[in-house]
């Protein structure tokens, strides 16, 4: 997006300085948004605020742009980097003061079976890019995983991933264990990956079927009432 390789970011103003790091986020430049952290929080910025104004909002026009097929996969991936040079200064303050992203609390993770992650780490990088304190459980996760995940994070959504159609079916038995034990009706559970659709998403009782990454995390965003 940016055109101007040599912009000395401690000279520009606050409000120029957050345009120019959603300009270097957008553009993958991890030193750039992090050095732009850097000066925002010495100049007295809320880590929070950096996070919504710059990172997140950020994000959310590489979202868009993802959503649109002008990025593909790995300038996505980039951009995420990018995110994280940001995120890695802001996690520990936020941590410090018993702040949390201000979006919510989503818990993901690739189901019993199923050792397939790109999709999964996509969606997680997008969710987070989103404002979401994302707790990734990894792959090859049994029914005990989830629930011991919800038990200890008290997340607002649950997310499961799965690549083979034969691992698709394991969703449902988590699904249903939830169900069993009253989880099911206060945690929405968001399903995707490849061979899903909407039509068994439906089938075994899933709240949402996230076709792909940027749209599972406008979802997400929805559930939660914070989608423009």
């Amino acid at each position: 997006m940016s055109d101007n390789e040599n912009i000395i970011l401690k000279d520009l103003n606050d409000d120029d300085l957050v345009e120019q790091m959603k300009d270097d986020l957008y553009d993958g430049m991890a030193a750039e948004v992090f050095e732009g952290t850097q000066i925002l929080l010495d100049r007295g910025w809320d880590a929070n605020l950096i996070l919504s104004d710059a990172l997140v909002e950020g994000m959310r026009i590489v979202g868009i742009d993802f959503r649109d097929g002008i990025l593909f996969v790995p300038e996505v991936l980039q951009c995420a980097g990018a995110m994280k040079g940001g995120m890695g200064l802001l996690r520990p303050i936020l941590a410090a003061s018993g702040e949390k992203a201000s979006t919510g609390k989503y818990v993901i993770g690739t189901v019993k079976g199923d050792i397939h992650d790109i999709g999964k780490n996509l969606v997680g990088m997008m969710l987070e890019g989103a404002g979401f304190e994302v707790i990734d459980l990894g792959i090859n996760n049994p029914l005990e995983n989830y629930l011991e995940a919800i038990d200890e994070h008290k997340p607002d959504i649950l997310g499961m991933s799965a690549l083979l159609t034969t691992t698709m079916p394991y969703m449902g038995v988590v699904i249903e264990e939830l169900d069993k034990r009253g989880i099911l009706k206060d945690l929405p559970v968001m399903v995707g990956g490849a061979p899903l659709n909407q039509e068994f998403a439906d089938a075994i009782n899933a709240h949402t079927y996230g076709r792909d990454a940027a749209l599972s995390a406008e979802l997400a965003k929805t559930i939660m009432g914070k989608n423009s």
